[in-house]
């Protein structure tokens, strides 16, 4: 029989519950989730991606990226074509309002981030990235 440890009991509860709301809380404050923010920083990098290696670089299921490109192209920061030189391949790249409003996003990101961190010295941002890369590590060994 395992022995019972609230301690661990303790942290795990953490884990969950900053893992739930974390991505409301930041949607709410931003006006974008954390997911299309990631997406599309990732299409500032570059000029045009095909969908599936953006989904790669991202590390998002097909479907996902699909509903979130969509929601995207509706709203007017992303475009999507066909490649040319093969049909089967969708190319993405963000539009000239997509660019400007990653500015006012990332500037969000800061705001949040800053707020989330209030009261943490540098020596606790350092200790807490050491703390969730080793969590991180942990995670990808089980």
């Amino acid at each position: 029989m395992t022995e019972h440890r609230p301690q661990e009991d303790h942290i795990f509860e953490l884990l969950q519950s900053l893992n739930k709301g974390i991505g409301p809380k930041f949607e709410r404050c931003a006006g974008i989730s954390p997911s299309r923010l990631r997406l599309l920083q990732e299409l500032f990098q570059v000029d045009e991606i095909s969908q599936i290696s953006l989904q790669k670089a991202i590390d998002i299921d097909a479907a996902a990226i699909t509903r979130h490109l969509k929601g995207l192209e509706e709203d007017g920061v992303i475009t999507r074509r066909n490649n040319p030189a093969d049909n089967r391949v969708t190319l993405v790249s963000l539009t000239q309002k997509g660019r400007e409003k990653i500015v006012s996003y990332r500037k969000e990101k800061n705001q949040f981030i800053n707020g989330l961190l209030t009261d943490f010295d540098e020596q606790d941002r350092i200790a807490l990235i050491d703390l969730l890369t080793r969590i991180q590590h942990n995670i990808g060994s089980l």
